[in-house]
């Protein structure tokens, strides 16, 4: 199942989508709920992971390449992308160490990851 999640620049989980099957590209998961779209009206950046390359908008994605081929300045560009996004994943990993989410196949995961997403932002508040 592939769940897109929305944090704030502190790494606090924000939103979570409705899941779709894991088989759905991430650029194609965040169009379908209308992630981009939401995020260039409000004009707010995002910085993505290269799954998320050709968005546009406001989304922001690290430069591809092997990072021997990337310039310097691209590497630099990298490694902040990569600090801003440790966040992010942090965020992502709170969420997955619900223990109820690891090994879930059902069609209520949505449900589920609402109610967990609910009871972690109660949690850290």
């Amino acid at each position: 199942m592939s769940v897109q999640v929305v944090a704030d620049p502190s790494g606090r989980l924000l939103w979570a989508s409705p899941a779709l099957p894991g088989a759905v590209h991430d650029v194609r998961a965040a169009c379908e709920h209308g992630i981009v779209d939401v995020l260039a009206e409000a004009g707010i950046s995002c910085w993505a992971d290269k799954g998320y390359q050709g968005a546009g908008g406001a989304v922001r994605v690290p430069y591809r390449g092997r990072w021997e081929t990337l310039s310097a300045g691209q590497q630099a560009v990298n490694r902040s992308h990569a600090k801003i996004r440790a966040l992010v994943e942090q965020a992502v990993a709170a969420l997955s160490s619900w223990r109820l989410l690891r090994k879930l196949w059902c069609t209520r995961i949505t449900s589920l990851v609402q109610a967990v997403l609910t009871l972690h932002l109660r949690s850290s508040a």
